[in-house]
C-alpha cells in the first residue's frame, strides 16, 4: 500500500489565504502529543504495548498511532497491517536517535524521545516531558462541499517542517494463526492505514484542501494531520478528526 497511495492519491490546493467562505466547522482535536508505536502481531512481546496504546488512545490531549512493521514476518505469521512504508519510517527514527537497531514495541514520543513500548512508567514520563513542547495550532474543518480544509498556523520562530497525513482504523481484532501469537486474538488500536506526506511548512500560515471525493471511501476512519521536522525530528503540531462531516 506504501507505493501505491503516492502523493497523486489526494486532490491537494494549497490557498495563500486561511478557511474559505463556505467553510463549516466540526469538533476536532488539536495541539496533541503524538505517540507512535511501532508494533507487530509476530511479536510477542507486543501486545501489553498494542493495549497501552489503546489505553493512551482514550485520553485527551493525545494522538496515539500503532505502526505496524514487517520485518518480523518471516518468523510465522505476516502482520496483514504491517508495511516496508513503516519500518522504514521507524529506521530513520533510529537514526535520529542515534540507536544501532530498531525493535518492537517501541514507542516514538513527539518525534523527541523514544522508550520501550510496554514500559508504562517510561512512557507517560515521556509524555509528560513531550506534552511541554509548543505546539504549532492546526485546524481541521469541512466546507460546504465536505471537502477537508486543513489549516496550519504559522510561527515566530522559522522553521522547515513535512506536513504529513495519517488516516487510521479505531480498534481491529486479529485471530493469529501462526508465529510467535499463534492462538491468541490480538486488539490493535488506532492502525495507520493511509500515510504520506502532503506539503512542505516553512512556519508561515498554510491551507491545504483535500477533495471529497478522495475521502469518500475512508468513511469512518479518523484522520490525523501533523507537522514534524525533516529528518523525522520533532513533531511540532498535531490534530485529529473523524472522516464523517455533519450537515
Amino acid at each position: 500500500m506504501a507505493a501505491a497511495l503516492a502523493i497523486a492519491w489526494l486532490a491537494l490546493s494549497a490557498l495563500p489565504g486561511g478557511a474559505d467562505a463556505g467553510q463549516k466547522v466540526q469538533a476536532s482535536q488539536d495541539r496533541l502529543t503524538v505517540v507512535e508505536l511501532y508494533t507487530s502481531q509476530g511479536c510477542s512481546s507486543c501486545p501489553p504495548a498494542d493495549n497501552l496504546l489503546g489505553q493512551l488512545a482514550r485520553q485527551s490531549g493525545i494522538l496515539a498511532l500503532s505502526f505496524h512493521v514487517d520485518y518480523w514476518d518471516y518468523i510465522g505469521w505476516k502482520d496483514p497491517y504491517g508495511s516496508a512504508r513503516n519500518s522504514r519510517r521507524q529506521r530513520a527514527y533510529k537514526k535520529s536517535f542515534n540507536r544501532s537497531y530498531v525493535y518492537t514495541p517501541q514507542m516514538v514520543l513527539n518525534g523527541m524521545l523514544e522508550v520501550t513500548g510496554s514500559d508504562a512508567t517510561a512512557v507517560l514520563a515521556g509524555i509528560k516531558q513531550a506534552a511541554r513542547a509548543p505546539k504549532v495550532p492546526i485546524g481541521l474543518s469541512w466546507n460546504s462541499a465536505d471537502d477537508l480544509i486543513i489549516s496550519v498556523s504559522g510561527s515566530a520562530q522559522p522553521a522547515l517542517a513535512a506536513i504529513w497525513l495519517a488516516l487510521f482504523d479505531g480498534k481491529i481484532e486479529t485471530r493469529v494463526r501462526r508465529g510467535e501469537n499463534r492462538g491468541r486474538t490480538i486488539t490493535n488500536y488506532n492502525v495507520v492505514r493511509v500515510f504520506q506526506k502532503i506539503g512542505d511548512w516553512n512556519g508561515r500560515p498554510k491551507t491545504l484542501t483535500i477533495a471529497a471525493a478522495k475521502l469518500q471511501r475512508h468513511k469512518g476512519r479518523s484522520c490525523a494531520v501533523f507537522l514534524q521536522s525533516e529528518m523525522k525530528g520533532p513533531i511540532l503540531g498535531a490534530a485529529a478528526i473523524q472522516l464523517e462531516p455533519q450537515r
